[in-house]
């Protein structure tokens, strides 16, 4: 394996229109990481692996893999990688497939190995237009892995894979790192960015907004949750059961809240920028919380309250599976 700088982004910028889809990012991969790479929906994700694929060019700036251009490191075999968009021959068997790339490859791995390595040896013979959604994406990685890549590429990699193929998968991830190789994954399972990823890097609106390690960026926001119960929903909080008004609009207004969320059985999340004064003046309204909880963020609520921050109309934080206060 190689001891180079595996990936370099110096001042990339790429335009569409009078969008930056990546808006002079630099960054550099070091050979043995597993880096995460986060965002929402069209914060330059997509356009960012084009680029360091080789798919499209920059219009300024310079990507470098391996020391060299993208699509020389490419040609010289060296990439491996695994992408949402293109299917599969159809009228091929997984076997085949693999074979072909394996023998594409200028520094292949044997068949069998591959096959194994990505669970699909039971179902060598199969055709590949008879695959489950999960156990095509297992095709997709056996063809990113055929050769011996000194980095591999996955974009949305478990999509469609059961919680045990997942569980396999990652593992054999860990593996490839722990050889020496670059792995660089998208993916919109932020637990799995937090469980897997040495290293997680969020893009939002074409920006590299954040770059360091999960329990990092987790402390970057300087934002504790704030959970707890109501005895009778949220208008009964009182110690003696008298009604207070508690609803959603006031606690919004207690110092530090910057977002609340309220259950139909009285939960209340909320995220502060300082619990300790947010709890204070909840006490302070004569309310006396049950359950009472405060803790940091996990990585998604991080990455919602870095996203929202960047973002003040707060469309730019959504992936399709948060909420605003996530559990």
């Amino acid at each position: 394996m190689t001891t180079t700088d595996t990936v370099v982004f110096d001042r990339v910028t790429k335009k569409y229109g009078d969008v930056r889809a990546v808006d002079e990012v630099s960054l550099t991969l070091r050979p043995g990481e597993t880096v995460a790479l986060l965002g929402p929906n069209g914060a330059g994700k997509s356009t960012t692996l084009d680029l360091l694929l080789g798919l499209k060019r920059p219009d300024s700036g310079t990507v470098t893999l391996l020391g060299t251009s993208p699509r020389e490191a490419i040609v010289a075999g060296r990439v491996g990688a695994m992408l949402q968009s293109g299917g599969l021959m159809g009228e091929v068997t997984v076997a085949e497939l693999v074979r072909l790339a394996c023998g594409l490859h200028p520094r292949p791995h044997p068949v069998s190995e591959v096959l194994a390595r990505a669970g699909l040896t039971a179902i060598a013979g199969r055709r590949a237009d008879k695959l489950s959604g999960g156990q095509a994406q297992r095709v997709r990685f056996a063809l990113a892995t055929a050769g011996d890549s000194d980095l591999i590429v996955l974009d949305e990699p478990t999509t469609g894979m059961d919680v045990t193929a997942r569980r396999a998968f990652w593992a054999t991830m860990r593996d490839q790192a722990d050889q020496g190789r670059t792995v660089l994954f998208a993916t919109h399972y932020l637990e799995e960015a937090d469980a897997i990823a040495d290293r997680v890097l969020v893009l939002h609106r074409g920006r590299l907004l954040a770059d360091g390690t999960a329990t990092e960026i987790k402390a970057s926001t300087g934002m504790r949750r704030v959970s707890f119960d109501l005895p009778g929903g949220t208008h009964d909080g009182t110690q003696d059961g008298t009604s207070v008004a508690l609803d959603e609009a006031a606690l919004r207004r207690l110092p530090a809240v910057t977002a609340v969320t309220v259950s139909p059985g009285g939960t209340v999340r909320m995220r502060s920028s300082d619990a300790d004064a947010t709890v204070h003046a909840l006490y302070g309204l004569g309310v006396y919380p049950r359950n009472l909880e405060v803790a940091g963020l996990g990585l998604e609520q991080a990455f919602v309250a870095l996203t929202e921050t960047d973002d003040p109309t707060g469309t730019g934080a959504r992936t399709g599976t948060e909420e605003a206060v996530p559990a």
